[in-house]
């Protein structure tokens, strides 16, 4: 805890005081140019990983980066895609896994999560995620399986996204551009989903629009592994 108050007071002398005019100006409200759906680990810094200043994205965080679909409970989630889109104006959303995933883990090995179950309810939004793992990856075990799960799941979960009416109501528009990412911790890289190969690519190699449907088969997984 001492540690956070000094880099509070840090925070306060040098990099407030450097940047009082962004700070002053935030007050006045914010235009942030995407929305940033990611996991809550710890690792995963995303205004760092995206060089970005305060006011520039708006994030979700939670356990697994899970959208639930519309129709259930109301949370968090819904409310806060929903303002992202109609209050902000938002159009362009991020879904970000990334490598090493605890949430993924327990979703592939659920005796992980027995003394966890509000944890276990909560990963169930990632059920399709299980199925497609179980059906489809029987080949695979290990990191690669990991991996494969870490991938999968961010496209479950746009899938998911686009069950949200302000969602369904952009793309149908052509308004709305989704992207699907995924980032690699140990090497600071970033891929991302291109619809045209039907894989992970790096960041910089992808065709940029996930608005279309990718066709229901296994994702190859050569340049991320």
């Amino acid at each position: 805890m001492q540690k956070l108050v000094r880099g509070i007071k840090a925070f306060q002398e040098k990099t407030f005081a450097e940047n009082k005019e962004l700070f002053e100006s935030l007050a006045e409200g914010q235009k942030p140019e995407a929305l940033f759906i990611t996991c809550s680990d710890s690792r995963l810094n995303p205004n760092l990983l995206t060089q970005t200043q305060p006011g520039e994205i708006f994030i979700i965080r939670n356990a697994g980066n899970l959208i639930p679909t519309h129709g259930g409970p109301i949370g968090g989630e819904a409310g806060t895609i929903e303002f992202a889109l109609l209050g902000l104006g938002i159009r362009e959303i991020i879904v970000c896994g990334h490598s090493h995933c605890g949430a993924m883990k327990g979703v592939l090995e659920p005796s992980l999560l027995k003394e966890l179950p509000t944890t276990a309810t909560w990963l169930k939004n990632a059920d399709s995620t299980q199925r497609i793992m179980k059906e489809n990856y029987k080949h695979l075990g290990g990191e690669q399986l990991l991996n494969a799960t870490i991938q999968e799941n961010v496209l479950v979960q746009i899938e998911n996204l686009k069950t949200h009416p302000a969602v369904a109501a952009l793309l149908a528009r052509g308004e709305l551009q989704i992207h699907a990412w995924v980032y690699k911790f140990e090497t600071g890289q970033v891929f991302s989903f291109d619809p045209q190969e039907g894989q992970f690519v790096l960041l910089e190699e992808a065709t940029p629009l996930l608005s279309q449907k990718r066709q229901l088969q296994p994702v190859t997984h050569k340049s991320y592994n």
